[in-house]
Parts: C-alpha cells; sequence; structure tokens
C-alpha cells in the first residue's frame, strides 16, 4: 500500500539513523525502529483512514504479544521488562474499522548498553528535536510550550518565546554539528526564523516576550508587557550572533546574507533607549501603551548578565560601563561572602542571598557567554556558577523536607511547571519538584554529578519523564506526579550547554564576535586568550 507523502516523511524519520544504529531497511517495509539503550523508538506514515495503531512485539519474529494501542504515528517503547541487549521484531497495525486490523509493517531491531558518551547522544539528539520537528512551521521558532496531551488552556500552542528561541538556535547549531540535519537544511530553517524577525513586532528595535507565530504580531506577556521586552530579546540576540559567526565566512552568497540580515537585527535593537533617557541602569520593559510603567530596573545578581554584555557590545545603540558597574552592579554591592554547604557564592543573588537563586541562572546568560576564564572584579564566573550549582544539589541530597526521591541521583531545583502551575523552584522554596534542565543544563559545572541524574531517570523512571523531546519539563516522585509536557526555555539549554561541554560549539561562537569583545574589554572583563587571537567564526 502507498501512503501519502510517505517519502517526505522518511526523509525525516532518517535522521536518528545518522546518530543511532536503525536496522537496514531491506524489508522495505515503512516502519522505521531504532534501538536505544532502555528503548526503542518506532516511526511510520499515516495511514489515511487509520483511527488507531496497534503495536506488537516478539523475541523470536513469530509469537507477537501487545505492546500498546495508540493513535499517533511514534512510539517509544521502554523494553526494561523484557530485559536489555535485546533482539526484537515489531509489527504495526492500523485499526481501520471497527476490530479489523491491516498490517503495516514489521522491523527487527536490537537494543544494547550504552557508553557515558552514547547516552548523552540520545538526550541532545532527543531534546534537539523540540527546536526542529517541534518547531512552530511559519515562523521556524520555537513554541512557547508543547504538551502532549493537546491541551492547551491559553491556546497558545502557536505562540513562540523570543528568549526560547534564542536557546534553540543553539540547538540547532549542535545539531549540524552532529550530523541530525545538513548545514544547508539549518541555514534554510534560520532564513525563515532571521526573516520572521525582521517583519514581526519590535519595540525600538527590540521584540516581546511572546509573539504570534502565524502572524509575528505581539502576544502581550502581561497587561502592560505588550511591548520590548529587553531580556528575552538578549537571549535571541545572544543566539542570532553566533549563528553569524557560524556562517558569515562561508564559501556561499546564501550564508553571507544570512550573516548581513542578523548584522542588520543588531544594529537595529536600541540598548540604549532601554536606559530611560541616559540612567545608569538597564530596564527590562518598554510599552507602546504603558510606557515604562513596569519600571523594572536589571539589577544583579539573576539570569540578566548577558543584557549588559550585549548592551556594551552593541555597535549603534550601546551603553556606557556605568550602566554595568553602577546598576548592575550595585556600585558593589553585589558582592557577599556567603558560603552555604561550603560553596563560597561571590554574588548576591536577588531574593535567594542564603544559597542562591534558581539554577537557570548558571544557565541562561551562559549559553554564548563563556564562564570558563571569564572573571571581572566581582566574580570568578565559573567558580561562581559551579559553586551555584553544587549548593542546589547539596540542598537536594540533605533534603531537609524529606521528599521523595532526592538523593545524589536525583537533584536539580529551578523555575519550571509545579504541580499547582509554575513555579521558580530553589533551595529553601523547594515544593518536591524536580527539573530535569536543572541538572542537565549545569553538565558543564558538574558532569559526573549531572550524569547520575541522567542515568536515574533514564533507567529508573523512563516513561514517566522522557518522550519524544527529551525529558520532560518537571516531575515530583512525592506527589506522584509525571505530566507529559515541555517548555522551550528549559529544554534550550539542555542541549547548548550539553554540546558546549562536549566541544565548546556554542562558546567559541558567540566570544569570536568582535563586538563581543570589546564589550568585555569595555566593561573590564578578563576572558580566555584563546579568544583574543582572533574572532574568525567557523
Amino acid at each position: 500500500m502507498k501512503y501519502p507523502n510517505s517519502l517526505n516523511l522518511l526523509l525525516f524519520l532518517l535522521i536518528p539513523c545518522m546518530a543511532f544504529t536503525c536496522e537496514e531497511n531491506n524489508d522495505k517495509s515503512p516502519v522505521l525502529a531504532t534501538g536505544y539503550d532502555r528503548h526503542v523508538e518506532l516511526q511510520w506514515p499515516k495511514h489515511p483512514h487509520a483511527v488507531q495503531y496497534r503495536i506488537l512485539v516478539s523475541s523470536d519474529g513469530e509469537s507477537f504479544s501487545e505492546r500498546a494501542t495508540i493513535e499517533d504515528t511514534l512510539y517509544m517503547d521502554f523494553v526494561n521488562d523484557l530485559g536489555n541487549n535485546l533482539s526484537l521484531h515489531y509489527k504495526v497495525e492500523a485499526f481501520t474499522t471497527g476490530e479489523q486490523a491491516e498490517t503495516i509493517g514489521t522491523k527487527e531491531v536490537k537494543t544494547k548498553d550504552f557508553s557515558d558518551e552514547e547516552l548523552l547522544e540520545m538526550v541532545s539528539y532527543y531534546t534537539f528535536r523540540y527546536f526542529w520537528e517541534g518547531a512552530e512551521p511559519n515562523s521556524g521558532l520555537a513554541r512557547e510550550r508543547i504538551h502532549i496531551d493537546g491541551e492547551y488552556p491559553q491556546d497558545d500552542a502557536h505562540i513562540i518565546t523570543t528568549g526560547g528561541s534564542g536557546f534553540g538556535l543553539f540547538a540547532l547549531l549542535a545539531g549540524i554539528e552532529r550530523g541530525w540535519i545538513t548545514k544547508d537544511q539549518g541555514r534554510e530553517r534560520f532564513e525563515r526564523i532571521v526573516d520572521f524577525l525582521a517583519k514581526a513586532d519590535r519595540f525600538h528595535g527590540i521584540w516581546p516576550h511572546w509573539l504570534n507565530g502565524e502572524t509575528g504580531e505581539v502576544k502581550p506577556f502581561g497587561q502592560k508587557d505588550d511591548g520590548g521586552d529587553l531580556v528575552e530579546s538578549a537571549f535571541l540576540m545572544q543566539g542570532l550572533l553566533a549563528v553569524r559567526e557560524y556562517y558569515k565566512n562561508e564559501g556561499q552568497i546564501q550564508d553571507k546574507q544570512l550573516a548581513s540580515k542578523i548584522d542588520q537585527l543588531w544594529e537595529e535593537m536600541e540598548w540604549d533607549w532601554h536606559t530611560q533617557g541616559g540612567q545608569d541602569v538597564l530596564f527590562w520593559h518598554w510599552s507602546p501603551n504603558y510606557g515604562w510603567d513596569m519600571n523594572f530596573p536589571l539589577l544583579g545578581y539573576d539570569e540578566t548578565l548577558i543584557t549588559y554584555v550585549l548592551a556594551a557590545s552593541s555597535p549603534t545603540h550601546s551603553v556606557s560601563a556605568d550602566a554595568y558597574h553602577k546598576g548592575w552592579a550595585r556600585d558593589g554591592g553585589i558582592k557577599t561572602q556567603q558560603e552555604p554547604f561550603g560553596y563560597k557564592l561571590e554574588l548576591k543573588h536577588n531574593g535567594a542571598e542564603e544559597m542562591g537563586g534558581p539554577l537557570f541562572w548558571a544557565h541562561y546568560s551562559y549559553i554564548g557567554l563563556n564562564p570558563k576564564g571569564l572573571k571581572d572584579k566581582y566574580a570568578d564566573y565559573w567558580k561562581h556558577n559551579r559553586n551555584h550549582t553544587l549548593i542546589n544539589r547539596a540542598w537536594c541530597v540533605e533534603n531537609p523536607e524529606g521528599f521523595k526521591g532526592y538523593g545524589e541521583d536525583l537533584w536539580g531545583l529551578t523555575a519550571s511547571y509545579s504541580v499547582n502551575g509554575y513555579s521558580a523552584h530553589k533551595p529553601g522554596s523547594d515544593l518536591g519538584v524536580i527539573t530535569p534542565t536543572a541538572a542537565l543544563s549545569s553538565y558543564p559545572y558538574t558532569p559526573e554529578e549531572s550524569m547520575e541524574v541522567i542515568k536515574n531517570m533514564y533507567y529508573n523512571y523512563g516513561e514517566k519523564v522522557f518522550g519524544r523531546y527529551g525529558f520532560y519539563d518537571a516531575f515530583s516522585p512525592e506527589e506522584n506526579w509525571y505530566p507529559q509536557r515541555y517548555l522551550a526555555i528549559d529544554q534550550g539549554p539542555i542541549v547548548a550547554m550539553i554540546e558546549n561541554h562536549r566541544s565548546g560549539l556554542g562558546w567559541n561562537l558567540f566570544m569570536a564576535a568582535p563586538e563581543i569583545q570589546e564589550g568585555l574589554k569595555k566593561l573590564g572583563f578578563e576572558f580566555e586568550d584563546k579568544y583574543k587571537a582572533s574572532s574568525t567564526g567557523n
């Protein structure tokens, strides 16, 4: 039987075979099977009349037992109950009418024990798919959220997040380097993104927090938050500059045109507008309807350091070093001497001075800005971020609230979905909710400790916490709460920071930008000498 658009679908389904072992498709079966360590992923083209699909498995290819009945055309079969290092035969059937079943195809596949590196590759690949396969189709940008159950109480499946999309750009670059997509495929996606952003609503060159992916119009984040969001735009431009550096010295004219378009967006961003007329501090929001009513100055320390770095580096609308030192650093008031669990915190965390803020503060500004060797008169940022992570871990290991599951192999508190909505989880404000991005995006700081969490979640929690776009946003063994939902701002740093640990890709690209180097010098930062030698890009 032939299926509509089956060729295009199968071309996409071959992507995992670039990274992992797929069985040869000698039998011409439309079913694609990829074996991992403790699960098998099956995909097949949609049957035009199917109501449901049944998945069956056999160890000998003759006697089959049912594994699931689903409506989707992708199934992840966690096979802990069957063992490991398996050779399995799968059959996929389509139910078209009543109880009548039609076989779509069969496939043999093997699982095998993974090394730590293979496990890391698997986690990165699955999470990358959020930004490739799961992107909003018109803009190519990252959806704010993806709910596998299809329930969107705010009817916002088409809303994209500018900051989360910035993180996703690093994920796409990692996908190119890892062979999950080609450089041309990546460029085509980046072209769509950049063209969309050029036409989308901007306010003095600054994008809002949310955009309607279908129209480019602002989607208010709050009543008065309906204009420029300087911080989310900083996260976005951090990614765009890395893309520019990746393509700017390539030979094709399309590559240079892409880099030029990013330059124009960069030069149109009015960072100095967000000083409210020249004050020595940056302000987060400006609204065309409410002006500066939100009046939120960016004072350290939190996740917004990158905003000052970019504002100081702007070739057209830069701010003075005084904004950084007098505003962000509070004339030195940002310094502290807290030492929870024996780990020194050099910087005063807003509202979390004793034990540090949620762990995304150690991630968002450092997706491109390399904390290794990054120092100024206030902190050594590598030591600070590592200690911040170890404090967060130590809290979970000590587990003063006695939450189920917490320990050396299950830790990580940060902002995410929570049992009752959304919460900025952190030591001292702990609801028993583990957010995988906390430990995973901290991988450069704590590789051994973070790997313990990956192994525990994958091997012991399995399908409860791992799905088609990687680990779900958050879960709570204490509350037996395992929602199958994702947020872009949590998925993006996972791919980016794991890749930074493995190859330094995002760090090397962003730090190669000549404006960034000049901006860092202007603010009084030291950074690694290798970036000072040249800024030739990729």
